[in-house]
């Protein structure tokens, strides 16, 4: 019998893992934001509702930041992106990151270093449902000195960003860990439009 609960365990583990990297496959976060699509989820939670690999949230649902966990390792640091890859820009550089923190200790992302401050999703009215991508990585070399310049929230220069490009540039890990969910335009974008000064 144990063994038998132990084989169920297994499987089940085998085919939710084959979910999370088919499903940013089938959002096509790999391969755009992407070149390996990781088989862990990072568990998100607005309030009660959580996030699950592309369900739809209001932009109001998300004006505060999320409580986050994931699967982690004693003593080893991680680096955790929220990015926005459906900005109406051409070219190169196409993200628009909401949140970056390094240096996070296990997972508390509260104890990490903020690189950008979270801001809420807010697409325009014209460009419809927008992907909102969480991605893990972890820091093998241990802490790190970045030296990107700090980003507020009040602050609207988060455009031309690449999620690779920054993973690349510090050797990460990965990503080990991912997620996702959609937003579309709602009342509140215009609130986070005048926060960044946009207008």
């Amino acid at each position: 019998m144990k063994l038998l609960t132990a084989g169920l365990f297994v499987l089940a583990w085998s085919f939710a893992a084959a979910d999370v990297a088919s499903e940013l496959k089938a959002a096509k976060i790999d391969p755009e934001l992407i070149d390996n699509a990781p088989n862990e989820t990072i568990e998100i939670k607005y309030g009660d509702k959580e996030v699950k690999l592309g369900n739809e949230f209001t932009p109001s649902e998300t004006k505060e930041i999320p409580e986050v966990h994931y699967k982690h390792e004693g003593g080893v640091l991680y680096t955790l992106v929220m990015t926005d890859p459906d900005v109406p820009v051409r070219g190169y550089n196409r993200e628009w990151q909401h949140w970056v923190v390094g240096n996070i200790p296990e997972d508390k992302v509260a104890k990490g270093e903020v690189l950008t401050e979270y801001v809420a999703p807010a697409p325009s009215k014209t460009t419809g449902l927008h992907r909102f991508v969480f991605l893990l990585y972890k820091q093998n070399q241990g802490s790190i000195t970045f030296d990107e310049r700090r980003i507020g929230n009040r602050d609207k220069r988060r455009n031309r960003f690449s999620t690779k490009k920054f993973a690349e540039k510090y050797n990460l890990e990965g990503p080990i860990a991912g997620n996702y969910m959609k937003a579309k335009y709602d009342d509140y974008v215009p609130t986070v439009m005048k926060q960044l000064g946009i207008f």
